[in-house]
């Protein structure tokens, strides 16, 4: 029985360690990039919000 018990807790935390593991590289594979692209956008934005009016207030 003891080696059963102790079977099944490896499993189970192996099974966790897998599944973190993927929602991790889920993460920083599909997540984080768009992320970042989101940011580039709102500083391209930013940035034109801050040439247009230079540009006009002259």
């Amino acid at each position: 029985m003891k080696h059963f018990t102790n079977g099944l807790i490896v499993g189970v935390l192996g099974t966790v360690a897998a599944g973190l593991g993927a929602l991790l590289t889920f993460k920083k594979s599909v997540v984080d990039p768009i992320e970042d692209q989101e940011q580039k956008f709102e500083n391209n934005r930013k940035r034109a919000m801050r040439k247009s009016r230079a540009a006009h207030h002259g």
